[in-house]
């Protein structure tokens, strides 16, 4: 009977045994073997680019300093020609993480003109007397962009953004004019011969929309072409922007890549505050070409 028992036990467990050992011998094996992981993908990472940048400025429109207006048509030639205007500070920033990118850009520049680039067109209500026809006319002027863009179209080397931001302006502006009699006005400043309309600092907000184009025509050669629209009488009455132009890398250190970039930019307000002596307008299309040198990471 005994031996019946281990002979039915030896039975059952054999088989047992030689699944638990091929089950060891498998898990070692596995434990041993070289195991084919796939890498994570690679997630986008952030890329930066600053662009130091001359723009050549032409002024078309007209100018209201306390109530007295102001018509200018000026080339950038005529703009630089004139002794007390500076270049300034300009200079673009983007950061760009896959299809999201993030900019801005600064403008500080002041800007003057006189002669025959400027022409009166009224006498500021309230104020008597006679005034000359000559007049000087002086802006120190800030304008800083923000904002993002996304890129919602990848067609072939054609990429498409939508932008989205805003726009803030900053102005001084001093008219000065001939004083060929006596004038009767408490905001006009008398400097000897002159009689000098100064507006203080003015400064608004302006939301903007838009969109971006950038072909790419080769590797590291660049066509692009921006426009934006904005002011919507929240800031200014209305303003437009449109940038064109081409980019190109013509060098690399320790990782920056250098380029330079050659376009045209334009950009229109029209703002207005006051009313009568107090009334302040810029009614202005900015306009000329933009050479700059990017530097990219």
């Amino acid at each position: 009977m005994r031996r019946m028992t281990k002979r039915f036990a030896l039975a059952i467990l054999a088989p047992l045994g030689v699944v638990t050992t091929l089950a060891g011998s498998a898990q070692s094996a596995d434990l041993t073997a070289p195991r084919l992981i796939e890498p994570p993908p690679e997630l986008p990472s952030w890329t930066f680019r600053v662009v130091p940048y001359g723009w050549l400025m032409g002024l078309n429109g007209s100018q209201t300093v306390r109530g007295r207006t102001t018509k200018v048509n000026a080339s950038f030639i005529d703009v630089a020609e004139k002794a007390d205007t500076l270049v300034g500070l300009m200079a673009d920033f983007e950061a760009r993480n896959g299809p999201l990118a993030l900019y801005g850009d600064v403008v500080w520049t002041k800007v003057g003109l006189s002669g025959n680039h400027l022409r009166t067109r009224s006498l500021a209500p309230g104020v008597t007397g006679t005034l000359g026809t000559s007049v000087d006319a002086s802006t120190q002027l800030g304008i800083v962009e923000f904002g993002a863009a996304y890129e919602v179209a990848r067609l072939g080397a054609l990429g498409v953004d939508l932008t989205a931001g805003g726009r803030y302006w900053y102005q001084e502006a001093d008219l000065s004019f001939d004083l060929l009699g006596t004038v009767g006005a408490g905001d006009l400043a008398i400097v000897g011969g002159r009689a000098i309309a100064k507006s203080g600092s003015v400064d608004w907000l302006d939301p903007v929309v838009g969109g971006r184009l950038r072909y790419t025509i080769a590797p590291g050669h660049e066509l692009f072409l921006r426009g934006d629209i904005g002011g919507f009488n929240v800031g200014s009455k209305f303003s437009w922007q449109a940038i064109g132009g081409y980019d190109f890398d013509f060098g690399a250190y320790q990782g920056i890549t250098f380029s330079g970039i050659i376009g045209y930019r334009a950009l229109y307000v029209n703002y207005v505050q006051g009313q009568g002596r107090t009334r302040y307008e810029y009614d202005m299309l900015q306009h000329g070409p933009v050479v700059g040198i990017s530097m990219k990471w």
